[in-house]
């Protein structure tokens, strides 16, 4: 079950931001120490009574003008609209109402989703009269809060978790293969998912999906049974490109969760931007399988080492995920189209790929002895054995005499290792080091 989401909204100055990094638990930078991941500070993780979900923050808008502020406020709570669970509806409860507010309002009660009223920078009892005027929004019970001294802000959150309260998510058996198709706008999702069904002709169904406007299609290729999970999403032109592409961002991020296999869809003439690899970084956290698809190859001009130069730039954006295969196609003219479907099933088997421990344990040894680890504070690691404990990704625990001793590049070293005896192409792998109690 993918993570609900929920977005915070509201006009310049209501105190968006400060409230964004309370529910989040921290002060989001803009650049997160996380291993292929750049986050910017409109996505972040949170947790409330043991419930999971994400959060948006719509900030950040700095127009020219007040002609700009209604242009832009409305296309970021319509986009808030399309792609949260939840909305955070974020006013100043000392100022009262604003025009922007009514016109917010206005959106969101359009809209067939939970609506949650934070009457915000109410931080001493003289102010909490204030908030009955908002009652006129039409939207539902303000809620008294203060972003900035913490106050109201668990009572907000218990409304926020009674919003995710919705209908079952479609559940498919073990079998059938999900495959997310996800990328930036514009790069050729609904293009490659179209030519791989008018190839294959089999669709049995289509069936909304309950996430956030994704469509899941069923269909099956030689007895093998798939859905293709669409995050086309926003179709809608704008000129805001940045948003949408933020966006596009967060809806990729929700099919992800639900995938099996991702297929990691970049434009050949762009090449690897910062969005497609905020969403890499995602397939390889979640430990989802990834085919790297390069659509309009047809529009490149290739020399002979067009493929290697373009895949060793693939590699330099995106070091964390070596292990992918990557295919050059055209949705345009359905070149190596039908190779998608091959690389998915191959990807499918390495992702759930188990090995013997007697296997694994005989190439732990031998790349023990072909590469001893490092003496650290006099004294050196001894591995004892490892496992694997899990599938999907694969995941193995590997036991040593202190954990401490393990160095990040040593395990890095045994990955490879692991890599090059048994495969686990387009998959990555887990290790966990413990301690022999």
């Amino acid at each position: 079950m993918p993570k609900p989401i929920v977005a915070i909204v509201g006009r310049p100055n209501v105190g968006k931001s400060t409230l964004f990094n309370k529910i989040s638990g921290k002060r989001i930078s803009i650049v997160e120490d996380t291993p292929g991941v750049t986050r910017d500070r409109i996505f972040s993780e949170a947790e409330w009574i043991g419930v999971n979900f994400l959060v948006i923050d719509t900030g950040g808008i700095e127009p020219y003008s007040e002609d700009i502020i209604m242009i832009q406020m409305k296309r970021q709570a319509e986009m808030a609209i399309e792609t949260a669970d939840v909305i955070i509806f974020v006013v100043d409860g000392k100022e009262g109402i604003n025009p922007t507010d009514i016109e917010v309002a206005n959106i969101l009660r359009k809209a067939n989703k939970p609506i949650v009223l934070a009457c915000n920078k109410i931080d001493a009892p003289k102010y909490k009269d204030s908030i009955y005027e908002f009652y006129n929004l039409g939207i539902g019970d303000p809620i008294p809060v203060s972003a900035g001294q913490s106050l109201g802000i668990g009572d907000l959150l218990d409304e926020v978790v009674k919003g995710f309260q919705r209908e079952g998510e479609e559940q498919y058996s073990e079998e059938i293969i999900k495959v997310a198709v996800v990328g930036k706008p514009n790069v050729g999702k609904s293009s490659i998912i179209n030519s791989i069904l008018g190839e294959e002709r089999v669709i049995v169904s289509d069936v909304p999906g309950t996430t956030r406007d994704a469509i899941d299609t069923y269909f099956n290729k030689e007895k093998q049974e798939y859905v293709i999970i669409d995050t086309a999403g926003i179709r809608r032109k704008s000129k805001v490109n940045e948003a949408v592409e933020r966006y596009s961002v967060i809806r990729s991020f929700a099919a992800i969760e639900r995938a099996d296999i991702c297929l990691l869809v970049i434009d050949a003439e762009a090449g690897v931007t910062e969005q497609d690899s905020k969403i890499a970084g995602f397939i390889h956290e979640e430990g989802r399988g990834v085919v790297v698809i390069v659509n309009k190859w047809d529009l490149v001009k290739k020399t002979d080492k067009s493929v290697q130069t373009y895949k060793e730039d693939l590699l330099r954006v995106l070091p964390f995920m070596n292990y992918a295969p990557v295919i050059f196609v055209s949705a345009l003219t359905g070149q190596r189209i039908p190779k998608i479907l091959d690389m998915v099933d191959y990807v499918s088997t390495q992702h759930s790929l188990r090995v013997q421990t007697g296997v694994l344990n005989d190439i732990i040894n031998e790349a023990v002895l072909m590469n001893q680890p490092s003496i650290s504070g006099g004294r050196r690691l001894n591995i004892y054995y490892g496992t694997q404990v899990a599938v999907k990704p694969p995941t193995f625990v590997i036991f040593v005499n202190e954990p401490s001793l393990m160095h990040f590049s040593y395990e890095r070293y045994l990955e490879n290792k692991i890599r090059k005896s048994f495969g686990f192409d387009g998959t990555p792998i887990r290790i966990f080091v413990r301690g022999k109690e």
